[in-house]
């Protein structure tokens, strides 16, 4: 008995070596191909993540400053040039600029947007207040904490400030409601400074306008409407 088992043994042991032998020549080309495929720079990355946001072949290609995490301070946010084609209607360019934002930068770790929240709405009221409508996802996927919900509120501030001297206050909603918090901690009940330097110089208020309301699906779809009056009571 012990016999026949040294001999099963022995069987199965040769027949695992003579597949090893005919696989593994198959299996080291394979790795090998694998290693020649290009992997994408750091520059064709960019690119692949500008493509999804709506262009116009009109649009001028500019130098474009979106704000991140930086690399060297968790902390802070840093800005990232890449070059963007950005419409001259300011809704636009701020649609296009902050759905780049969203998309996230080439380091997924330095995103300051969670992936899976949208833009919904945007528009510009008449003293320079932009209102930014995102998905619920801003709010249940940004991590609770100070840091994480402020630096969130200022990568969005900072990005239109640089791109959309239009905007000179921000709110923003949550599913076109305005909620307390982002996450628990940053008051969303309050307007955000975007023209920091115009705030310095006290030539803006944060006083809330007198009443928010989103523009008809009519107006929001039209090109050209940078701005749209506030809703009579």
């Amino acid at each position: 008995m012990n016999g026949n088992w040294r001999t099963w043994v022995l069987v199965g042991l040769s027949f695992a070596v003579v597949i090893a032998a005919i696989y593994f020549p198959v299996l080291q080309r394979r790795v090998k191909t694998t290693a020649k495929i290009p992997q994408p720079t750091e520059e064709q990355a960019r690119r692949e993540l500008t493509q999804a946001v709506a262009q116009s072949p009109l649009d001028p290609v500019v130098k474009t400053k979106l704000f991140w995490t930086s690399s060297e301070d968790e902390s802070a946010l840093a800005p990232v040039t890449i070059e963007l084609a950005l419409s001259k209607d300011p809704v636009l360019r701020a649609k296009q600029v902050l759905n780049t934002l969203l998309a996230g930068p080439v380091d997924s770790d330095l995103r300051t947007l969670p992936p899976d929240a949208a833009l919904l709405a945007f528009y510009i009221l008449p003293d320079g207040t932009a209102v930014a409508d995102f998905s619920e996802a801003l709010a249940t996927s940004t991590p609770s904490g100070i840091q994480s919900e402020q630096m969130a509120v200022d990568s969005i501030a900072r990005t239109l400030e640089s791109n959309v001297p239009q905007v000179k206050r921000l709110k923003i909603l949550i599913h076109g409601q305005e909620l307390d918090t982002l996450a628990g901690h940053v008051d969303l009940t309050q307007i955000f400074v975007v023209d920091s330097k115009a705030a310095r110089r006290g030539a803006i208020t944060l006083d809330l306008p007198a009443r928010l309301a989103l523009p008809p699906a009519s107006t929001a779809a039209t090109p050209n409407s940078s701005v749209v009056k506030e809703s009579r009571r």
